[in-house]
């Protein structure tokens, strides 16, 4: 394997240092996200936030601010926390043991092992989604992956098979053969440096395993929202730095719950910011969260007067301006929704 990683290797930003601030930032990024979208991300955080102490200092709206797009928000609130609990508990260095990087908020088990290995070539075991995949394939795991059985007997393989020496190098061949080879559908078995090993291609189950979670219905919100027009600016306010989608912009919500009337629940934000007119609606829009799917209702209400000053901290943007804010998915496609000038 790694003498396929030497000539199949990808090319990747994170991949020129041993930086332990540039890895463990990079890890966090990719945490159930594609390499694809979080190479853009990783090279602006290092112009915004250039070592551990800049992101420790910047206000947290501003790391949200940033990662807006990235998904799995809890990641950004993690990174800013861990990023002041390494200059302040550790002085601005990060710990080169599992056990001790498993402090910092957002790091688990693997992330750590990945931090160790790649930043400080401790031998530590990973178990990321590509290594388990590949794992369950080699010895033909043939149980739920996720179950608590497969989850003691792949970390002991995980951590069996790496090494004592060129721990760095094979941390990085395992991940990249689980994502350009050992793929979950079709996998490419004839690139394999390990086909020969692989017992799941030995028993023709290299397209069946691993096996398939069983899925759980995904439950629908209802909401809505108001867009509310001034001077041909729309109001946006921030959500709670805690909880979900912490700390991104909206359009001023609602949930509905069965039965309301959505033009109804909207009379409870119009009163609370003391304006009134006519409601025009716009439509409906859907977006997939990760645990959730969510149904959004959207209304216009043009305004001359703001005469309510929020408590929450609150701004109002043209259309243009939207385009570029940290608006989570749903409220992002609404501004797609917006009537051109005139309409």
């Amino acid at each position: 394997m790694l003498a396929w990683y030497a000539k199949q290797g990808r090319e990747l930003p994170w991949r020129q240092t041993r930086n332990p601030y540039r890895i463990w930032l990079s890890e966090i990024m990719l945490q159930q996200t594609r390499v694809e979208a979080v190479i853009g991300y990783y090279q602006r955080f290092l112009e915004n936030f250039p070592s551990v102490e800049h992101l420790a200092a910047a206000p947290q709206a501003a790391v949200i601010d940033l990662w807006a797009g990235l998904g799995y928000y809890a990641r950004a609130r993690n990174l800013h926390a861990a990023a002041k609990l390494v200059v302040e508990q550790f002085g601005g260095i990060f710990p080169p043991s599992p056990e001790e990087l498993q402090r910092l908020p957002g790091v688990g088990r693997s992330t750590a092992g990945a931090i160790a290995a790649l930043a400080f070539e401790q031998r530590a075991a990973i178990l990321d989604g590509n290594v388990r995949r590949i794992l369950c394939r080699l010895f033909a795991w043939q149980e739920p992956p996720r179950s608590s059985a497969a989850e003691k007997q792949l970390w002991q393989w995980a951590e069996e098979l790496t090494p004592q020496a060129r721990v760095h190098d094979y941390t990085q061949a395992i991940m990249d053969l689980g994502a350009t080879v050992c793929l979950p559908r079709k996998p490419f078995c004839d690139s394999c440096p390990l086909h020969e090993l692989c017992q799941a291609r030995r028993l023709g189950l290299e397209q069946q395993l691993p096996l398939k979670q069983k899925t759980k219905p995904v439950p629908i919100r209802y909401e809505t929202a108001l867009l509310l027009e001034r001077e041909g600016r729309y109001l946006i306010r921030r959500r709670p730095a805690n909880g979900l989608l912490g700390g991104l912009w909206e359009f001023p919500t609602v949930s509905l719950a069965d039965g309301d009337a959505a033009e109804a629940k909207l009379q409870l934000l119009m009163h609370e910011f003391a304006v009134s007119g006519e409601l025009q609606p716009l439509g409906s829009i859907q977006h997939l969260y990760s645990h959730f799917r969510l149904v959004l209702q959207l209304y216009r209400l043009s305004i001359s007067d703001w005469p309510q000053v929020a408590e929450v901290e609150n701004d109002w943007r043209t259309v243009a301006e939207l385009n570029h804010a940290a608006l989570h998915g749903a409220h992002k496609k609404a501004v797609g929704k917006i009537p051109a000038t005139g309409e």
